[in-house]
């Protein structure tokens, strides 16, 4: 008697809905959609997976010339949308090639009828996109990513009462619509800006967790912020905004970080400490900082006492501070010696940061300001266990004086090392 042949089960194929979707969400969405030639059940296994990400891979670079595989592209996201079937969560459009064209529009009011929860645009890197009125309809949005676009929110919109994500890269914006749009937005919890024209700026957002700034800000206000838990800040400066800085009688340090109660990990990077130690910078802040326990500070530059100040005061500020990292931005030249009526009556004397367990520095320069403020360090922290070292690039002869002189340093933990890091 023969053996019969028997099929094996097609195990995949009888998988439940939802896992079958997970395992397609991992493929690039054209690899998904033809899946559906594999067989009958395969057909429309594709179309209920809520999660759309159209990117480079969606048509093939050999598919003729870019006017030729634009067209494709339209045309298969237009197929994809026909054919889908259940909610979107998200949709994602991330083209190179891709310009500015009135089906975006068509897409995203379609997207508003199904009410898209997570959606993100990036066309063509040269190429910026007017927000069609249609995405202003996505009231379902939990997190919205836009770059290269103009913002200009119609008349009657009223804020998105769901949306907790929110970030614009690189988008234009006419004068008051952040400060309007952030309070329409009830429950957003992170907020990331790129932003390349001057600007003035004033955030009110009682539940915001997360903020993130880069670029140019002649003013910044965190004015409503009591839950702010990060806060990532980058500005850069002009020559506009230089001579802003030297008209202002504001305390900067105040308006930016008077209102975060709440504040766990600061990043300062590029102008930001700059920014802040414009006009008096006091020595004690109307808060502490009793969560803070990370701080970033980059680019000080250690010819400005102002600048010190800034550093000083967040440090002093932060009881529960556990990790410092620091770079210096110092003009060698500017920094002519030790500014010792600072160092000898202005700065807190009694102060100590009883949690600061490790420094890390960089760019160094052994300027005598900056060797002050190493010696304040060591003398101010009784559990600090290693504060790193690397010098500025500049620096002649590896900065063997240097170190000597830091080793020599009094500390005020006695297990408190100092590694130095020579390139």
């Amino acid at each position: 008697m023969e053996a019969e042949s028997v099929l094996a089960p097609d195990i995949i194929s009888n998988l439940p809905l939802n896992v079958v979707e997970c395992i397609l969400m991992c493929l690039p969405l054209r690899d998904a959609v033809r899946t559906s030639i594999l067989s009958q059940k395969w057909r429309y296994k594709w179309v209920t997976i809520p999660e759309l990400v159209f990117d480079d891979t969606c048509v093939p670079n050999s598919s003729g010339s870019l006017a030729v595989i634009r067209n494709k592209f339209v045309n298969f996201v237009d197929r994809v949308l026909l054919l889908h079937r259940g909610p979107i969560q998200k949709f994602k459009l991330s083209v190179s090639y891709l310009q500015s064209i009135p089906d975006i529009d068509q897409w995203l009011l379609y997207l508003s009828w199904r009410e898209v929860k997570e959606l993100s645009i990036e066309l063509e890197e040269k190429e910026w996109l007017k927000v069609p009125s249609s995405l202003f309809s996505c009231q379902h949005l939990t997190q919205l990513e836009l770059f290269r676009c103009e913002v200009r929110p119609p008349p009657t919109f009223k804020g998105f009462t769901n949306l907790k994500s929110l970030s614009f890269q690189q988008s234009f914006f006419e004068s008051g619509v952040i400060e309007n749009l952030l309070p329409c937005c009830p429950h957003l919890e992170s907020f990331s800006l790129a932003y390349f024209d001057t600007l003035s700026l004033t955030i009110r957002a009682p539940n915001l967790k997360y903020l993130r700034l880069e670029g140019e800000f002649k003013d910044l206000c965190l004015e409503n912020t009591p839950l702010l838990a990060t806060v990532s800040i980058a500005l850069y400066m002009t020559d506009e905004i230089l001579e802003h800085l030297e008209q202002t009688t504001v305390c900067n340090m105040i308006n930016a970080l008077g209102s975060v109660p709440l504040l766990e990990r600061l990043v300062a990077e590029s102008y930001f400490v700059k920014h802040l130690s414009v006009n008096k910078v006091p020595s004690r802040l109307p808060i502490k900082y009793e969560h803070l326990k990370k701080l970033e500070l980059y680019q000080v530059g250690f010819e400005d006492v102002n600048e010190i100040s800034v550093a000083i005061c967040l440090i002093v500020n932060s009881p529960n501070l556990e990790e410092l990292l620091f770079s210096a931005s110092s003009d060698s030249e500017a920094c002519m010696g030790p500014d010792m009526d600072y160092w000898e009556t202005q700065h807190p004397l009694d102060c100590s940061f009883k949690r600061l367990q490790n420094v890390n520095m960089t760019d160094i320069s052994g300027v005598a300001d900056e060797l002050e403020f190493i010696k304040f360090l060591l003398a101010k922290s009784p559990v600090l266990k290693t504060m790193s070292i690397k010098p500025s690039i500049y620096v002649v002869d590896g900065g063997w004086d240097m170190l000597v002189e830091m080793l020599r340093f009094p500390r005020a933990s006695v297990q408190a090392g100092i590694i130095y890091h020579q390139d």
